[in-house]
């Protein structure tokens, strides 16, 4: 299962507050055979995501990136120009 760093936490809790969308979460989708993600923010997940709940926060994951996210860590880091979230390893 992915998990959240707390900074990502942090970054996916300020982006969907601005929104003032209460139930909202991030979506992660499997854009290409390339393995490029998307990322958005979503009033609630679509039927068949794999939902994680972290502290408050919620990110809804497609399926086929649910299973490429397997063991791996969201990250996330927050400066002047927004939001940067990177994918790595999974601490134990």
């Amino acid at each position: 299962m992915l998990t959240l760093t707390g900074p990502a936490v942090e970054a996916i809790r300020s982006l969907t507050t601005q929104r003032g969308l209460p139930d909202a979460g991030l979506r992660i989708i499997h854009q290409d055979s390339a393995g490029s993600l998307s990322l958005s923010i979503s009033p609630a997940p679509e039927a068949g995501d794999e939902i994680i709940e972290t502290a408050g926060v919620r990110v809804f994951l497609q399926t086929d990136a649910a299973t490429m996210l397997r063991n791996r860590a969201l990250d996330a880091q927050i400066n002047e120009d927004g939001v940067v979230f990177q994918i790595g390893p999974r601490s134990e």
